[in-house]
């Protein structure tokens, strides 16, 4: 069988949250042929994101690795959103123990995100740090079952 260039590029892991692709992010914009090179629009998820050229490198790699000649472009507009993370990429965060964006922003009593605990489902959760192992994420604990876990911020 033979894998398409958008296969191989697709199947890439995020380096700092390795149980979802980034195709699951849906920084993986398009791979395009241009003649003989497989071109991947990539868009970081911030411009200041520490991961993006490691990103960039691991596509242009496993391109190569699959016998493509590769170039990569980085893609800025539109900017990234958590809206284009997949169902599938935001289960995969939760089975991880990461709570998933909050779809829509569903807002509380003065603009607080309600964010469900990804263990128990709980919603009596509170933030304890807007930061949380990466810039992207914020330091969350469930109030049920007394867990930390991380939050993938709404960008």
């Amino acid at each position: 069988m033979v894998t398409t260039a958008w296969e191989v590029a697709a199947a890439v892991p995020d380096p700092e949250v390795p149980c979802v692709t980034v195709a699951d992010l849906g920084i993986l914009r398009w791979v395009r042929m241009d003649g003989d090179v497989a071109v991947a629009g990539v868009t970081p998820t911030y411009s200041g994101c520490p991961a993006v050229l490691a990103i960039e490198l691991a596509v242009e790699a496993a391109l190569r690795d699959a016998g493509y000649q590769a170039r990569i472009e980085r893609v800025f507009i539109p900017p990234w959103t958590t809206d284009w993370i997949t169902p599938e990429g935001r289960e995969k965060l939760r089975a991880y123990g990461i709570a998933p964006p909050v779809a829509g922003g569903k807002a509380t009593l003065f603009g607080a995100v309600a964010v469900a605990c990804p263990r128990c489902a709980s919603t009596n959760t509170e933030r304890l740090s807007e930061f949380g192992s990466t810039a992207c994420k914020a330091q969350y604990r469930c109030r049920s079952c007394r867990e930390p876990f991380d939050y993938f911020k709404c960008i």
